[in-house]
């Protein structure tokens, strides 16, 4: 058998499953109409025959406008797909492991840690957090929460007016990977350093705008940094 041929990654086209590729090369990888969340059959008949370990469940609905503009697909993606996929885990005995967001906090305290109350306040954050609802009936599992976008910073503008621990793909995937093949079970939170997303930008675009969360039409938490303790509390325990 190839190396980590026992991982099956969902959104394997996304930003995320591209960057996964890179480094899980011997992964599956399959597309909507192979693997088809939320449908239960269809997932059940591509996954049958794979003796598959862990399933990565990164694909989602992610945009928070479209979500406010279209909630029902949100609902169908993000909620009803994970708990298809938490299902299908269960009858095959596979460890889930769900990308989440740190969206899930109300961000009016900022520094979050995996146990403090959620609290979320656009549409995209509900059914993510719906989804980690899911996650959570089933112990063979762990919900990684992050933000993640890729490098160089890829907008015009950015939030002077929000912070976030926000890290770049390239950073975060290599922890996801460890993760992936970790004995954790329960939820994590990884992330870069606590700053605006607006000094976050400029590192890699000199020439970012402001961006204020009031000009925008959906609602933006002001302060959903993680806290990260526990990510390097395990760390440390795996060098030693």
């Amino acid at each position: 058998m190839k190396k980590d041929a026992n991982i099956l990654v969902t959104g394997g086209s996304g930003l995320l499953g591209t960057a996964l590729r890179k480094v899980l090369p011997d992964a599956y990888y399959p597309s909507h109409a192979e693997f088809c969340v939320p449908d239960y059959a269809n997932m059940w008949c591509y996954i049958s025959d794979l003796g598959i370990k862990t399933l990565f469940h990164g694909a989602a609905f992610t945009s928070p406008p479209k979500i406010d503009a279209d909630p029902e697909r949100a609902i169908i993606d993000n909620i009803e797909g994970t708990c298809a996929v938490v299902r299908l885990c269960k009858e095959f005995d596979i460890k889930l492991v769900y990308m989440s967001t740190d969206y899930v906090f109300d961000g009016t305290r900022g520094k979050y840690r995996e146990d403090y109350p959620v609290y979320p306040v656009n549409k995209y954050a509900w059914s993510k957090l719906g989804g980690e609802c899911a996650v959570r009936m089933y112990n063979n599992s762990l919900i990684i929460r992050t933000n993640m976008c890729p490098e160089p910073f890829p907008y015009e503008k950015a939030f002077f007016d929000q912070i976030t621990t926000r890290d770049y793909i390239s950073n975060v995937v290599p922890k996801i990977v460890e993760l992936i093949k970790s004995d954790l079970y329960g939820t994590i939170h990884i992330g870069g350093k606590r700053q605006r997303i607006y000094n976050f930008a400029r590192q890699t675009r000199p020439d970012v705008q402001e961006l204020l969360r009031d000009d925008v039409p959906f609602k933006v938490p002001y302060d959903v940094s993680l806290n990260c303790d526990k990510w390097e509390r395990w760390k440390s325990g795996q060098k030693s």
